[in-house]
């Protein structure tokens, strides 16, 4: 891999990168309606000269080298935010209520021009790179139902890299981590029932907003006693209603929580005792409680060779100074894990920010934005991934 050549491409290519981030940034679209930004990213493809296959909004491209080899991946999600943006650029968001808050349109941009630069050096890649261009990473899992479609075979991917860039980094950094760096996502919906009455004969009913206290009191309790502290773990109850009237005794109460956790067993365990303190609690005051679970995004577990992979190219084009360690997981969640599930490879952070410009508003925030600086050197280290690997793979680990 010539590093040199490498930052040198992804300069002589930072008007077009910053151009058609704008463009993406001012043309948001919610997932699984990113119709638009689909067909600008096929657009590209085609310039480029690259096949695809495309089904919905999802896209994967492919991009064959000079001779046979193993396929790399890399993965860019394209969906916006349901936000209404207040940065006052020119380039703000056209669309009312929708805005690019997560810097999706920066992954779509650094994607493609990883894809230019990789165009220009075919003779050098001994091996394919695969383009996955990924819908609804807010809102439904969009990489789940990809990799379910087959995204990773034909040909069969060895590695699978993603980004996301970062405003609490300064551009021209990146944020490493081995292991687990995000958690899983699991929603509890609870129904309290008990039996409805006048407010002035309590006797005479069943509350269930008494026994729904009791029953958030306790599951409060769960992760300071029966998770280890050397865990992590968050029980979160983020929505309460029942009752209709202050005279009456409410006979439904109807919650929703969240469990977030890096632990596919402690996260098992928490549903366990969630259910035994809905059904337990409510069973003792009379009443009677249903819990319901729904499995959202797995923990985001990178594997310790691909971060290695990944730290080696940033030393290369960057420099050590330029790499940052995460110490602890974040409880948020990132449907890459789906991927990384299936096929060894890792996520890393990408800085965008710039505090002296002002540039620093945190993620999913209607004022945020990026350092467009960051667009370049994403499309180089992205590239540069690609590369190192083959080239790698193509000497039997030996440099």
């Amino acid at each position: 891999m010539d590093s040199d050549a490498l930052i040198a491409k992804a300069k002589s290519m930072e008007d077009w990168l910053v151009a058609l981030r704008r463009r993406l940034h001012m043309n948001p679209e919610l997932g699984l309606e990113e119709v638009q930004t689909a067909d600008a990213i096929c657009r590209g493809l085609d310039e480029l000269g690259i096949g695809y296959e495309r089904r919905g909004t999802a896209i994967v491209g492919l991009l064959k080298g000079s001779e046979p080899g193993p396929t790399v991946a890399l993965r860019a999600d394209i969906d916006a935010l349901p936000l209404t943006e207040e940065n006052a650029i020119e380039y703000r968001s056209r669309k009312d209520g929708v805005m690019h808050a997560c810097g999706h349109d920066a992954h779509v941009a650094i994607q493609m021009g990883a894809a230019r630069i990789l165009c220009g050096m075919r003779e050098q890649m001994r091996g394919n790179a695969k383009l996955l261009f990924q819908p609804a990473e807010e809102t439904e899992g969009g990489a789940d139902v990809m990799v379910k479609a087959g995204c990773l075979e034909n040909p069969r991917v060895e590695r699978v890299y993603g980004l996301h860039v970062m405003p609490y980094l300064s551009v021209g950094h990146i944020e490493l981590k081995k292991g687990a760096l995000c958690g899983s996502s699991t929603t509890l919906k609870i129904v309290i029932s008990g039996t409805g009455a006048h407010g002035a004969y309590p006797e005479t009913g069943i509350d269930a907003i008494l026994i729904s206290a009791n029953v958030v009191m306790a599951l409060n309790a769960l992760v300071s006693r029966y998770v280890s502290p050397l865990e992590q773990a968050v029980l979160s109850i983020g929505t309460i209603r029942g009752g209709t009237r202050s005279n009456i005794i409410a006979d439904r109460v109807e919650m929703e929580a969240t469990i977030r956790t890096t632990s596919a067993a402690v996260r098992d365990s928490l549903v366990g005792r969630t259910r035994a303190i809905v059904e337990g609690v409510a069973d003792a005051f009379g009443g009677s409680g249903e819990l319901s679970v729904s499995l959202g995004y797995e923990a985001l577990i990178n594997h310790d060779e691909a971060v290695d992979e990944i730290e080696a190219v940033a030393r290369s084009l960057l420099g050590a100074d330029r790499i940052a360690w995460k110490e602890k997981p974040s409880m948020g969640v990132e449907d890459f894990s789906f991927f990384i599930g299936e096929r060894c490879g890792a996520f890393y952070h990408l800085g965008c920010g710039n505090e002296a410009a002002g540039i620093d508003a945190p993620l999913h925030s209607s004022t945020f934005n990026i350092d467009e600086g960051c667009l370049r050197i994403g499309a180089a280290m992205e590239a540069g991934l690609v590369l190192n690997y083959l080239e790698k793979a193509s000497t039997g680990g030996q440099k």
